[in-house]
């Protein structure tokens, strides 16, 4: 049967596919449009299972926010190349996927895949078809949903989509701005925790480990070595721990004082980083 340029660029239109599938895929459904559909996902599915094993690091960092500010949501969106990533039907799938991310609020990536986009479709099946639709392996690494009980959170993204943070921030005061400078810090020197008590025993253990055996290396008399150590754990500290590093916009004051200074608390914090 004969296949209109309209037909096809109707089915191009919807689902995104080149013009020659989209034409093949009519002509094999003898017209019926939603079994074209169905054959192009099909197309979608092989191309998933075939290209499932390929790495997808490059993508992007996406957010969401509840008008109140009170929940925010980050998503890592993966795909294979950064051309892609820079693709605006990509970028426009990764902040849909957000949106449901913010709606659901789902507890971990299963419960996110079996999430339902507007279309009606599963997440599961979505990724497989933008897969097909871009001929790239595209995925959801994580999710992570953050609540804040009497303050507000704060979401940074950094130029370029391949860095985010939330921050859990309480207290009076420009709470965005205050927060905003906080997520650029954690953005920029990567802390491991916001309070130093919230450091694993096993991580101190082991810098205490390490610098007694480098003062011991170094010739330091057996019993000031403990003294030593705990000097370069207290100096670990104020390098990874976020309320006690020098702030990045004045290294004179550290985190914690200029929280203090604007009347302000930072609770918790999360940093994605692509492929991290």
């Amino acid at each position: 049967m004969s296949i209109s340029a309209a037909d096809v660029k109707k089915l191009r239109d919807v689902t995104g596919v080149g013009m020659m599938d989209c034409k093949k895929a009519l002509a094999e459904a003898n017209g019926d449009f939603d079994a074209a559909i169905d054959l192009l996902r099909t197309k979608g599915q092989k191309v998933a299972a075939k290209r499932a094993d390929r790495e997808a690091k490059e993508g992007v960092i996406a957010t969401g926010s509840t008008a109140d500010g009170k929940t925010t949501i980050l998503v890592e969106v993966n795909c294979e190349t950064d051309f892609v990533a820079r693709n605006d039907n990509f970028q426009s799938f990764a902040s849909e996927l957000a949106d449901l991310v913010l709606a659901d609020l789902p507890t971990d990536r299963d419960a996110f895949m079996n999430s339902t986009m507007k279309d009606g479709r599963k997440v599961a099946d979505a990724l497989t078809d933008m897969t097909g639709k871009i001929g790239e392996k595209i995925d959801v690494r994580r999710t992570h949903v953050m609540t804040s009980a009497d303050g507000k959170i704060v979401a940074y993204i950094h130029p370029g989509a391949r860095l985010g943070v939330l921050v859990d921030i309480a207290g009076s005061g420009d709470l965005e701005a205050a927060g905003r400078d906080v997520a650029m810090q954690v953005a920029a020197l990567n802390p491991i925790a916001t309070h130093r008590d919230e450091v694993p025993q096993d991580v101190k253990d082991h810098e205490m480990k390490i610098a007694a055996d480098q003062a011991r290396e170094e010739g330091k008399p057996e019993q000031i070595i403990e003294r030593i150590a705990t000097g370069k754990l207290e100096r670990y500290y104020k390098d990874f721990v976020l309320l006690e590093q020098p702030f990045v916009k004045d290294s004179s004051t550290t985190v914690g004082d200029m929280l203090k200074g604007v009347g302000s608390t930072v609770k918790t914090f999360t940093r994605f980083a692509l492929g991290d």
